[in-house]
């Protein structure tokens, strides 16, 4: 027997049972959950109810992740699944659903920042450091210096993304449905999020 949405074999709030007069109906029908794995690229197109199409993403190691306080999205590599609120074994599988908190390469966004302000996000300053900074100034052009000075001084980074930076690792949340576009794109946590998501994982370690 295939699985049924439909709500006629439930009973009553009181507890009696419905009476079936009728079968199965295509309408009704339900589908196996996909349980999309980590893992390189695998989609299956589905042909659905009314010809439209659903692309079921069996595995996936990329997506396009948004950076929303800098309002930029790049194409990054999914690195591990930390984090799932319903249950830990979809974590132990690394399963990629909705809403499930995973980590990415922040070189991506690393080499973004550096063209956009001119700084390196994650790197520890020594004085030696400093002489280097400058011959790569020589190379820019004044108006292109000055332009990055002027971004950089209204910048404020989220100290708690900055200390991620230097790991090379960013925690981000899934937002679309892999099992249902075919795609693993999300946002990078920050704020509130960030922090509610930090205590989450310390717990799970502590326990």
């Amino acid at each position: 027997m295939g699985i049924g949405r439909d709500s006629r074999h439930k009973h009553y709030k009181t507890g009696g049972r419905s009476k079936t007069s009728i079968k199965k109906r295509k309408y009704e029908m339900g589908r196996p959950a996909t349980l999309c794995k980590l893992g390189a690229k695998r989609v299956r197109p589905v042909r659905c109810r009314g010809g439209n199409m659903k692309y079921r993403a069996l595995r996936l190691d990329s997506g396009n992740y948004a950076w929303g306080s800098e309002n930029v999205t790049k194409k990054v590599r999914i690195l591990d699944v930390v984090y799932n609120a319903s249950s830990n074994e979809l974590v132990r599988t690394k399963t990629l659903l909705k809403n499930t908190i995973i980590q990415i390469d922040a070189q991506p966004f690393k080499q973004w920042y550096l063209k956009k302000f001119g700084m390196e996000l994650g790197k520890k300053v020594k004085k030696g450091d400093k002489k280097e900074e400058a011959a790569d100034e020589d190379k820019k052009s004044r108006h292109v210096v000055f332009k990055q000075k002027a971004r950089a001084s209204k910048q404020k980074l989220d100290p708690a993304l900055e200390e991620q930076f230097q790991s090379g690792r960013l925690l981000a949340c899934i937002a679309s449905r892999p099992g249902q576009c075919g795609r693993c794109d999300g946002y990078i946590l920050e704020g509130e999020e960030l922090v509610f998501y930090k205590r989450k994982l310390e717990k799970k370690k502590k326990a």
